[in-house]
């Protein structure tokens, strides 16, 4: 059976490319990409002129069917736009038709904009939530910021200069004093990186270009004394209606908080 090659590719700056990420590309017949303009350019910067196929959100069932079959004859690397196919993109399909295809499935690791954004925080964690993009509507962005505002880890975004304004109005309703580090434009020219709260942000940020990972500072970040009576109620609430009472319900507030146990002993007797 043949193999297909997983391989990211740069975020931005061509030079981030690895060695073996192009020996792969400058020898498989075939790359499968999400948009085959934006990899033609990168083929172009390493010399290499691979067929390509494009796989992208609208590609049909059949079209996905016609790409694993080229597998038959030969390997195939996929590739994303920016960075490590399968996150926030269509990759995840072609790979799992191969695997039930029975194709061997290779990752060659390399750039991706989560991890390359949260080694700039400074902040230690030993766990983060990635949401990719917030939903379109208002309402369901603010819901989603809501069920995520007890979350210990820090909380990964994607976001569009076109949606970026109103996407930091809702983080300032739901979390105005969490600490953000907004990275536009990671690796390119025009990189930078921003360190403040949402509604710094909006001011900053006046006229957004470019494309932005926001890192927004988990509670668990947070010193204790600085986490809100708001905030551990919520996660009572949360944890609530999850179904834990008693006991269990103010040890995993604790956890999720950092709260002193007292503290949140406390507030639980008073949301009763």
């Amino acid at each position: 059976m043949s193999t297909l090659y997983v391989v990211a590719t740069p975020i931005g700056n061509l030079s981030d490319l690895t060695v073996r990420a192009t020996e792969i590309l400058s020898t498989v017949p075939t790359v499968a990409a999400e948009d085959t303009r934006v990899t033609r350019k990168l083929l172009n910067h390493i010399g290499t002129s691979p067929r390509l196929e494009s796989l992208h959100e609208h590609t049909t069932p059949d079209r996905l069917k016609s790409i694993v079959a080229k597998l038959e004859s030969g390997d195939i690397a996929l590739v994303t736009d920016a960075g490590t196919p399968g996150i926030s993109d269509p990759g995840a399909a072609l790979v799992r038709e191969a695997v039930a295809a029975g194709h061997d499935i290779v990752p060659l690791p390399g750039p991706s904009a989560v991890s390359t954004a949260l080694s700039v925080t400074g902040w230690t964690f030993a766990r983060f939530l990635f949401l990719g993009f917030l939903p379109r509507k208002q309402n369901d962005r603010v819901s989603t910021l809501k069920s995520v505002a007890a979350e210990p880890g820090p909380i990964i975004l994607y976001e569009s200069p076109h949606r970026i304004t109103v996407v930091l109005a809702d983080i300032h309703a739901v979390l105005p004093d969490r600490q953000l580090v907004i990275c536009r434009e990671l690796t390119k020219l025009y990189e930078e990186i921003f360190r403040g709260t949402a509604s710094e942000a909006a001011l900053h940020f006046g006229e957004p270009r470019g494309e932005f990972v926001i890192v927004i500072q988990g509670l668990g970040e947070q010193p204790a004394e600085a986490i809100s009576d708001d905030c551990i109620v919520e996660s009572l609430r949360d944890l609530g209606l999850q179904g834990l009472k008693g006991r269990s319900l103010v040890d995993r507030a604790v956890e999720l908080t950092g709260a002193p146990k007292n503290r949140v002993y406390r507030l639980s007797l008073d949301s009763d």
